[in-house]
């Protein structure tokens, strides 16, 4: 009976953004996937649309809330019950950035999720502690700020950042911290398209840089193609030409299939791209977008900023000169092979190419310049986009929130 009453103070959508922070929190699973799950379909569109504004905001600013939660606490060394942590959380993001949540029920809901989820015993804290946070004056703006500190303030992994100042500048790296924190946008780039699948503006301008590499494929492989975006782009853009879309992960590789399932022409394979069977033969395009760190999609992903860690670049690095080593041993003479990630990171971008390039004779690179000029003869940009600013060195590297609203990516084109 006590259970029942504590979850009737629970409001739906508190509820359901609770269960998903918990999942995201103590398993590997992905927010994205959760926020389209059963649970959520079942609420009403206005619990659904706040529970997904409390997990996204939540986990975009865990960084800083815990931050902010750590000084509060009589024992801040002391690891709390996962429970407790996201409560506070939750309580804490809607009290400093949602201003429609009056503050006496993000404080009495937070209390109401500690003791549902069986920690009772905590509640007296997280409402102290939530208290607190409502008698503080916001901090003021520092005139000077050190890499470390506006990491913080914009939720960001400190060691991430500092890499980013180091490649690409102090103003570019707080401009991705910024992005990084809003809803991301779509939609800029390109001219309206119906025919085109809804994605980032990052992720079709892969697909359609791959697309015009080369003017009248016979056989094009996308090796790593789930979801199938840009599978769709590159099939669009060359009807009636044999596709092959494969992908490692069964589960993947049966979503690909349901949404490629109405393009005739495109074949969808469970199959590791290290390990494609012999008798598919070669390609004229392959679009080798590898897994990766995706660090350059922390705006829809927020939770890699948590999961993340420096030793993973390397093992990411391995397995993308692996992947990138056997799609070009099945590029035909002549074509062309686009490599490409979401990752802003130059050990999973322009080090795996030149260290592939380097190992591999009869390979070399091409600059996307004059594609991005067909492109945009073509009319496929939205008017006033000036795309060759995306280019580094004839490669494309787009920095979100740096002259461009998008997730960002890295791509470059190589021919044998």
């Amino acid at each position: 009976m006590a259970e029942n009453s504590i979850a009737k103070k629970i409001s739906p959508a508190r509820e359901a953004a609770f269960a998903v922070l918990e999942r995201v929190a103590t398993t590997q699973a992905h927010s994205d996937d959760l926020l389209h799950g059963p649970g959520m379909n079942a609420l009403s569109q206005a619990d659904k649309n706040l529970a997904t504004t409390l997990v996204l905001g939540v986990l975009r600013w865990q960084i800083a809330l815990d931050a902010r939660i750590r000084p509060l606490l009589k024992q801040p060394e002391l690891q709390m019950a996962s429970p407790v942590q996201t409560a506070l959380r939750m309580g804490l993001f809607q009290l400093l950035h949602l201003d429609r949540i009056p503050a006496h029920a993000a404080l009495s809901e937070s209390v109401e999720l500690v003791r549902a989820a069986g920690h009772g015993h905590a509640s007296g804290m997280v409402n102290a502690v939530l208290r607190k946070v409502t008698r503080q004056d916001a901090p003021k703006p520092k005139l000077v700020e050190s890499t470390a500190a506006f990491a913080e303030r914009l939720a960001h992994p400190a060691w991430l950042v500092e890499r980013w100042v180091k490649n690409y500048g102090r103003a570019e790296a707080m401009a991705i911290c910024e992005y990084g924190q809003r809803e991301p946008a779509q939609g800029a780039l390109f001219a309206i398209d119906e025919m085109m699948p809804l994605m980032d503006d990052g992720s079709r301008l892969v697909a359609e840089l791959a697309a015009a590499s080369v003017d009248a494929p016979k056989r094009i492989w996308d090796c790593c193609a789930a979801p199938g975006g840009k599978t769709l782009v590159m099939a669009r853009r060359h009807e009636g030409v044999e596709l092959l879309a494969s992908d490692a992960n069964p589960k993947r590789v049966k979503a690909l299939g349901d949404r490629l399932r109405e393009v005739a022409r495109v074949r969808v394979v469970e199959a590791d791209a290290v390990k494609l069977p012999e008798d598919e033969g070669e390609f004229d395009l392959i679009l080798c977008d590898v897994p990766c760190s995706g660090t350059g999609t922390l705006g829809r992903n927020p939770e890699i900023k948590q999961r993340l860690q420096p030793a993973e670049l390397s093992r990411q690095a391995k397995r993308q000169r692996e992947i990138l080593s056997a799609a070009l041993a099945r590029l035909a003479p002549g074509g062309r092979l686009v490599y490409s990630t979401c990752s802003l990171e130059p050990e999973e971008n322009e080090r795996v190419v030149d260290e592939v390039l380097a190992a591999n004779r009869g390979v070399s690179e091409v600059s996307f310049e004059p594609v991005l000029e067909a492109l945009g003869a073509r009319g496929v940009f939205a008017d006033g986009v000036q795309p060759q600013a995306l280019l580094r060195g004839g490669r494309l590297r787009t920095l979100p929130g740096v002259g461009f609203q998008g997730d960002g990516f890295f791509a470059a084109l190589l021919t044998r």
